[in-house]
């Protein structure tokens, strides 16, 4: 997905934000330049945990103004930063022992799979680094990993998940690599 971020004027009255520009797929399948507004903006955002799923399942995000404005959310440095900073705050808690629990008034936390993050921890690593990289990814690849950090039920949380750990995380880079 090509994002273009700028103004058509030189000058821009005051108060005037920029505006931006992606490729949207039109009736025919033909890409053309289009403006997300802000709804669609916050529309990706109230829905995010469901254009997440259609965006790590390879949806295009040409396809919808909603998934162009959660591809963009998504792939931005800060996004991709803290996606990385939260996988390595996870494998530095899986390094730890388990903590006792003790009544505070902090939110609860769920447990780690740590077993399963130490076997994957040099990809873990890996992963995280491949999201830090400057320059454009691919927004299901992103979109993977923040589902995996997402999914309470997954294998970064319980042992007996359905999916592997290592699987997920290899399909994630593949996906920030091509």
């Amino acid at each position: 997905m090509t994002t273009t971020t700028g103004n058509i004027h030189a000058r821009r009255p005051a108060g005037q934000r920029r505006t931006r520009h992606v490729l949207l797929q039109d009736d025919r399948g033909r890409l053309m330049l289009g403006r997300l507004r802000p709804w669609h903006r916050v529309l990706a955002r109230c829905t995010a945990s469901r254009l997440d799923r259609e965006l790590a399942a390879g949806a295009s995000p040409e396809t919808s103004p909603r998934l162009a404005a959660r591809a963009v959310q998504l792939t931005s440095m800060t996004a991709r930063r803290d996606l990385a900073a939260s996988v390595r705050r996870i494998l530095a808690a899986a390094g730890e022992p388990a903590a006792v629990t003790v009544m505070t008034a902090r939110p609860a936390h769920l447990p780690l799979a740590r077993a399963q993050i130490r076997q994957s921890a040099g990809p873990l690593a890996a992963l995280a680094d491949c999201l830090a990289a400057p320059g454009p990814v691919p927004a299901c690849g992103v979109a993977i990993v923040s589902q995996l950090l997402a999914d309470g039920a997954g294998p970064l949380y319980r042992q007996a998940s359905a999916d592997h750990l290592g699987d997920l995380i290899a399909q994630a880079t593949r996906a920030l690599t091509r």
